[in-house]
């Protein structure tokens, strides 16, 4: 992403992730970088489809720290594996390394996305009471796995969206094979990954989590409305 671009797309965030701003205001700050960010995310799939060195398939490492870490990892599988990235977890101290592969502009907007929805879901946390007949631990994670579930649904809608807008016949054809060259390249890294078993969440927050998630300025017509990975959610 050009430095110009990638800067107006961080000051727009930055204003929809201000406390002060109104809710109309933070979806309208985040639609106009969101717009960016899809609109940049298929120009660049479609220029390395003629000309691959332009956008390498790559890696790189988040660290994702205490508290909440596993819920921030979740949080993280949602926003990537829409925008074709995927994520290995990796046991790091007292949280974990993420282990991200994807075509560089992919890995782009998943780390500027991923820093956003991490602010507005501690401002959501905050905001949230916690039930008296419930842990507060319990309820946040519960809460934090409602937000990524229905974020990461929004941004599939959005991802195919964008492809079905872009005019181009092949557009399905051109993301299936990057997403096919992603996996191929974690395949590499560890040909004996292991998935990781459901977890269960006992906290009563899932459904307010969900709620904030629909709310969560993404921006698009169609859905209404990172060293950031180590940023901490309120206790």
């Amino acid at each position: 992403m050009s430095e110009a671009m990638l800067s107006k797309v961080r000051k727009l965030l930055a204003q929809a992730e201000d406390p002060a701003c109104t809710p109309a205001e933070s979806a309208a700050f985040t639609a106009k970088a969101t717009e960016l960010i899809a609109r940049y995310g298929v120009d660049r799939a479609l220029l390395a489809a003629q000309n691959p060195t332009t956008d390498p398939v790559g890696d790189r490492v988040l660290d994702v720290v205490a508290p909440y870490a596993r819920d921030k990892v979740g949080l993280l599988a949602a926003v990537a594996e829409p925008l074709r990235c995927r994520c290995v977890r990796r046991r790091q101290g007292n949280g974990f390394a993420l282990h991200l592969f994807g075509f560089a502009s992919d890995l782009e907007r998943v780390d500027l996305l991923f820093t956003s929805l991490l602010v507005q879901a501690a401002h959501g946390l905050a905001a949230t009471e916690v039930p008296a007949d419930d842990h507060p631990a319990a309820f946040r994670r519960s809460w934090l796995a409602g937000f990524a579930e229905v974020v990461g649904g929004r941004l599939w809608a959005a991802e195919s969206a964008a492809a079905s807008e872009s005019g181009t016949p092949s557009m399905a054809l051109v993301l299936a094979d990057r997403s096919d060259r992603v996996q191929r390249r974690l395949t590499e890294e560890y040909p004996r990954l292991r998935t990781a078993p459901p977890r269960r969440l006992g906290g009563t927050g899932f459904g307010s989590g969900a709620e904030a998630g629909q709310r969560a300025n993404l921006g698009g017509r169609d859905l209404g409305g990172g060293a950031a990975a180590g940023r901490r959610l309120g206790r």
